[in-house]
């Protein structure tokens, strides 16, 4: 009886390792067919909604959500969301109803953050208060209403250094004043002067150069699209003027 249980027992291991092999085999070729449908899938979205988004359209990519079917379309710093059929587009936020989790802001924050080491901080005017150990890059025109209401903001704000890139979109006129200000002897006081007080730089010399262009390209390529846009060390973004306990909050919370 102990020899034949013996092999009984053997045979029944061999088997069942057989049996973990198939089936380790079969989910294996199961969930590579799965991930290739998805492949495909996507794939046959971006080659159906790109042509309905407009000439220039791009899609960068598109990605299957967790939630509700639906399908991640990224555009251009952008999300918008679309059915497996891409017959439906669906533009908005998507919210977790019991938490409130804003899952399409938390996307569109990933998708813009900004490598701040890599900013040419030579091209923008330096303002350090106190021991100046905060950093922050600010995005302005001069003609900004929002963005003089920043500065009188950070007149609140000490131990920090702000780096103002005069992003000139707003007039011709821009242009002029960010110019006037940049060859100043002392640009941070004279674009301080202006946001603060309305005191107006003096003509620039002919000879004097402002990094107009280059700060015109670098907004364009980091998709900033209104004035004042305040970039921070961890690489997010705020838009708009933010008042001193925001402001405070948000570099508090940085590492």
């Amino acid at each position: 009886m102990k020899n034949i249980f013996s092999i009984t027992t053997s045979k029944l291991r061999h088997l069942s390792m057989a049996a973990v092999m198939l089936v380790s085999t079969v989910v294996g070729v199961s969930a590579q067919a799965q991930a290739e449908a998805a492949d495909s899938t996507e794939a046959t979205i971006k080659k159906l909604i790109e042509p309905r988004l407009g000439k220039d359209a791009k899609v960068d990519s598109v990605t299957k959500t967790p939630y509700a079917g639906l399908y991640e379309i990224q555009i251009d710093g952008d999300v918008i969301y679309t059915d497996a059929k891409a017959q439906y587009l669906f533009i908005g936020r998507v919210v977790d109803s019991q938490t409130y989790r804003d899952y399409t802001k938390e996307k569109i924050d990933s998708l813009n953050q900004v490598p701040f080491s890599g900013l040419p901080l030579d091209k923008a005017i330096k303002t350090v208060k106190g021991n100046g150990k905060r950093v922050i890059a600010i995005f302005e025109d001069p003609n900004c209403i929002y963005c003089k209401r920043l500065h009188k903001t950070l007149q609140e704000v000490d131990n920090i250094t702000y780096y103002t890139f005069q992003y000139n979109i707003l007039s011709p006129d821009s242009i002029v004043k960010s110019r006037n200000i940049w060859c100043a002897p002392n640009p941070s006081k004279a674009w301080n002067e202006w946001m603060v007080s309305g005191k107006e730089a003096p003509a620039a010399a002919t000879s004097c150069n402002a990094p107009h262009e280059d700060v015109l390209a670098l907004g364009k390529k980091l998709k900033i699209t209104g004035t004042p846009t305040i970039i921070f060390t961890d690489g997010s973004r705020i838009p708009g003027a933010v008042d001193a306990k925001g402001l405070e909050q948000k570099l508090s919370s940085l590492k």
